[in-house]
């Protein structure tokens, strides 16, 4: 059940600025952006920060790489939300919706490299039972990717467990296919400011 507390709350300013987002783009404002503006001070303003260094900062992996990642770690969570969400923009950003699918549905057999492999299942771990071992992380730094590249991914996946978690705790609401895609197209070439 979505809570209402994503309807109410928000300043003029704020309010005005949902209606052009629904009047340009012919869909709703998703409600993972509407909770970052509920609460600007006490999560909103930090979220936006950090979600933007992780998803789009300086990283040896690409785009495409750390949006498949928040795409696994929302696959893991369960979180509907949020799979969608980050399916669509890692689709998009590879231009590969077969691969992305196919990493979701058996990460093992997928066509991807080593590296992201085994780092996508380490960070599944993580995720699923929320430690992972000295012999994980050697896994990984086995399988190709850099410390660097760990401290990036373990970044993607602190992002997206919190917001998995939330979209799952506040309700927030599936979009249609194409509201996804729009936001899909916007996260690609704005971020997550």
């Amino acid at each position: 059940m979505r809570l209402d507390v994503l309807n109410r709350g928000y300043g003029p300013g704020t309010k005005v600025l949902f209606a052009l987002i629904r009047l340009f783009s012919g869909h709703p404002v998703p409600d993972a952006a509407r909770i970052v503006f509920y609460r600007p001070d006490f999560y909103g303003n930090r979220a936006k920060a950090f979600t933007h260094a992780a998803m789009r900062g300086p990283s040896a992996w690409s785009v495409a790489d750390r949006e498949l990642m928040a795409a696994y770690v929302a696959n893991v969570n369960g979180s509907a939300f949020c799979i969608a969400a980050h399916t669509a923009t890692a689709r998009r950003a590879y231009q590969d919706g077969p691969m992305v699918a196919a990493v979701l549905a058996d990460l093992e057999s997928a066509p991807i490299a080593e590296p992201l492999r085994t780092t996508l299942c380490m960070l599944g771990k993580l995720v699923a039972a929320g430690t992972v071992s000295a012999a994980d992380m050697r896994d990984v730094l086995a399988a190709g990717a850099t410390r660097e590249q760990i401290d990036d991914a373990l970044a993607v996946c602190a992002a997206f467990n919190t917001t998995a978690r939330l979209a799952d705790a506040f309700g927030f609401e599936v979009l249609s296919p194409e509201g996804f895609e729009a936001g899909a197209k916007y996260l690609l070439k704005r971020g997550y400011k």
